[in-house]
């Protein structure tokens, strides 16, 4: 692990094996941190906040994240690689992830010494007020499984550019990538303790990071429920936290949307990743005027996605990253049979020679979904599909709102006042207009309701890393009454 500018063991000397989800065999051994290595780690963190890095200026800082940037795009390859042993997700995407990586450091480098406080036409006579905005302090970020680098980036980038510090607490299922971007932190320059990285499990080495008295700020990504534990422990240390969590998108398709966009936007939207992405658009909301034929269509198109080895440059869809979600993605294709959803699509694991020893569930597309079924209320986080039928606008602002969650949806249409208006009417995040799933380091991502607190990318995302100190300076010659406010 890295902790203070070295590596090290865990405390205790235990490690655990990281599985390639393809091959389905141990690739790497990590260390096993606990309580020690959290307190070594936040720690040294604090020690950084209060030498070089703390006193080092808001341009320095944004060179070294210039410097980190030119080193990711320089070995991206490699941490593409590594992504794809760790995770099994596609090496296309993977390389695309990690190739973009180097713009988070570039424009938040960028914005470090532009975070500027102001003077304020205060109503006191013989009175000077400013503010300024500061770094909270140590920050712990805590990423999922599904794209351990761009999560921690999403966090790291923004965090360090307001002056923070950070211990980086990656996924026990993908934790390798994390270690290698240890290493080019450390050629970047940065002070000892900046950047820190334990690996573990989140009861033995992430509780005691949140609950650590010194951590200032938690930022998570991963599911609701560890969203809410997080949460709740932080809150008892009156913690600042970032949690973008799960959901349950609407993806929306009109009678006059471009059907053939429409197609690969509802693809793109849930078979992209094997599904294993919170804005996933797993409910895809079709007017009932052209439902049948665009399903049709859309089964047409899915049923050619190539599966197999997430290394290879022409596989669609990889492996399911870890055995228990492998488990929770057939148990909801269960549930959605019972319920009496009609699969028209997979359904089943995929066992073909091309899927190795990996874990594959085939794409699934169930049609005749009510809201109200369990499939399209909770997250199942895998490569299955719920095709709900809608009347009109209201109906499809209706069923898209009536859900726990509310990070995303997709609009397909032709028909500019609707893609204008509907927008106003959803309560998500983001909210994706004739395209689906992407992101940029400068739009703001997060989500309404239990799909979590806060926002990722962007100048919100820098807010979330500050605070504000308001400066008051007498000019008066002469104090004036001390037993009255002033």
């Amino acid at each position: 692990m890295l902790i203070g500018g070295e590596w090290v063991e865990a405390a205790g000397g235990e490690t655990f094996e990281t599985i390639d989800p393809f091959k389905g065999e141990a690739w790497a051994r990590l260390p096993r941190g606990r309580a020690d290595d959290a307190e070594r780690a936040v720690a040294a963190a604090r020690a950084a906040m209060a030498g070089p890095w703390g006193r080092m200026s808001a341009s320095e800082r944004g060179l070294l994240m210039f410097r980190l940037a030119d080193l990711i795009a320089r070995d991206a390859e490699h941490l593409a690689r590594v992504e794809v042993r760790d995770n099994g997700k596609l090496i296309n995407e993977m390389r695309a992830q990690v190739r973009y990586l180097p713009q988070y450091f570039r424009y938040f480098g960028g914005l470090a010494d532009k975070i500027e406080g102001a003077v304020l036409p205060i109503d006191k006579a013989d009175t000077f007020n400013y503010t300024s905005h500061e770094p909270l302090g140590v920050c712990v970020a805590i990423t999922a499984w599904n794209s351990p680098l761009l999560l921690a980036v999403n966090k790291l980038a923004p965090g360090l550019a307001a002056g923070n510090t950070f211990v980086l607490k990656p996924s026990e299922f993908t934790s390798a990538s994390s270690l290698e971007l240890g290493r080019l932190f450390e050629e970047a320059g940065f002070p000892p303790g900046v950047f820190n990285v334990v690996t573990g499990f989140g009861v033995e080495v992430g509780a005691p990071l949140v609950d650590h008295p010194h951590v200032a700020k938690v930022a998570f990504t991963g599911s609701e429920g560890g969203g809410q534990a997080i949460n709740e422990k932080a809150a008892r240390g009156l913690k600042h936290v970032t949690l973008e969590l799960g959901g349950k998108s609407a993806n929306i398709v009109f009678a006059d949307a471009d059907l053939d966009n429409a197609v690969k936007g509802a693809v793109s939207g849930i078979f992209a990743a094997t599904g294993q992405t919170c804005v996933a658009g797993s409910r895809l909301l079709v007017q009932n005027s052209i439902y049948d034929a665009f399903v049709d269509r859309l089964v047409a198109f899915a049923s050619t996605a190539r599966i197999g080895d997430p290394q290879s440059e022409t596989t669609q869809v990889g492996p399911v990253t870890t055995p228990p979600q492998y488990r929770k993605i057939l148990d909801y294709i269960d549930i959605a049979k019972a319920e009496g959803a009609v699969c028209r699509l997979g359904g089943r694991p995929a066992t073909g020679a091309e899927c190795g020893r990996g874990q594959f569930v085939e794409p699934t597309i169930f049609t005749e979904v009510d809201n109200r079924m369990r499939i399209a209320q909770e997250e199942v986080f895998g490569p299955v599909l719920s095709c709900i039928r809608f009347e009109d606008d209201d109906e499809a602002v209706a069923i898209a709102n009536d859900s726990l969650y509310g990070l995303a949806a997709g609009i397909w249409t032709r028909d500019l006042r609707r893609a204008i208006a509907l927008p106003r009417r959803l309560q998500v995040g983001i909210v994706w207009v004739n395209m689906y799933r992407a992101v940029s380091y400068m739009s703001p991502f997060g989500g309404y309701k239990r799909s979590g607190l806060g926002r990722e990318n962007g100048m919100d995302a820098v807010r979330e890393y500050l605070q504000t100190k308001s400066v008051w300076v007498s000019t008066a010659a002469e104090t004036p009454d001390p037993f009255s406010i002033r």
